[in-house]
């Protein structure tokens, strides 16, 4: 699904790949590998999956891996279908225009993020939010994950048209509005006040993100501030040593032309990388 037009978008199935695949199949995988053993030991299942599900008294300490774990553990069959349909569309069209890496990033900040400031928010109520209590509650499956990447492509393309097999159209920050409001009224429908909350710190955490985060993600804006430190000694170096070679030529008699890069002019006037200058020895 590509949206470089003005036009309205046609919501179609979009390329399947990438870290978007990636990410559905793991989920699929958990899902299908579940219900097949548990054909075997449905209890046994169940309580396995309790380890990889969030739960914000355990998620700190010790099992910390429900930090990343818990959008895979699906809550239903219903629900893993049309989320899973939801973080296709949607992950898809971020990953064709902001690249796998930011998509993979953006999927950990929000995953890991809004688990952490649900947590530490469900520990500080004390119990006094009825469903925050630390002991009771938990969290399942890849719907605050698809929240989050609704809310990025909202920010990315608030006025883009998204056209639902030409029955409607909408624009995408309303689509977004309308995802995390019936999500958070499912939610505390059926008593999930945790669930809802984590949905909410996933797109807190996606926000924050999109606005502080390099455009390109965290990791290629290191790298690029890293390359550019480093080209900047190795400019630095590189000027000392056409003051020396300066020095140098001068002792020799022979007066040479350097740039503010400490490249040699010749005498046409073109620049010319010191490193290429070697017959001047």
């Amino acid at each position: 699904m590509a949206f470089r037009s003005n036009g309205p978008i046609t919501l179609a199935l979009p390329p399947f790949r990438g870290v978007t695949r990636r990410i559905i199949l793991i989920a699929l995988v958990v899902f299908f590998g579940a219900l097949v053993l548990g054909l075997f030991s449905g209890e046994m299942v169940a309580n396995t999956l309790n380890f990889f599900v969030l739960h914000p008294n355990q998620a700190l300490k010790p099992l910390i891996w429900q930090l990343v774990t818990y959008p895979f553990v699906a809550g239903g069959l219903l629900s893993l279908l049309f989320g899973l349909l939801s973080f296709w569309f949607f992950g898809a069209a971020l990953e064709d225009e902001r690249g796998s890496r930011w998509l993979s990033e953006y999927f950990l900040v929000v995953t890991i993020g809004g688990a952490l400031v649900a947590s530490v928010l469900s520990l500080a109520s004390g119990g006094r939010v009825p469903g925050l209590v630390a002991e009771g509650s938990s969290a399942r499956g890849i719907w605050p994950a698809v929240v989050a990447l609704v809310v990025a492509f909202a920010v990315f393309h608030p006025e883009q048209e998204l056209n639902f097999n030409f029955i409607f159209k909408i624009k995408a920050k309303y689509m977004a509005a309308i995802y995390v409001l019936v999500y958070l009224a499912l939610s505390l429908g059926e008593g999930d006040r945790f669930g809802a909350l984590v949905a909410l710190c996933n797109a807190g955490a996606g926000y924050g993100f999109l606005k502080l985060a390099p455009r390109r993600g965290v990791r290629v804006g290191v790298s690029e501030r890293w390359f550019a430190l480093r080209n900047s000694y190795y400019r630095a170096k590189r000027r000392r040593a056409a003051k020396k070679f300066t020095v140098y030529m001068r002792k020799q008699g022979k007066d040479v032309s350097l740039d503010a890069d400490g490249r040699y002019i010749d005498p046409a006037g073109k620049a010319r990388d010191l490193d290429d200058k070697r017959w001047m020895n």
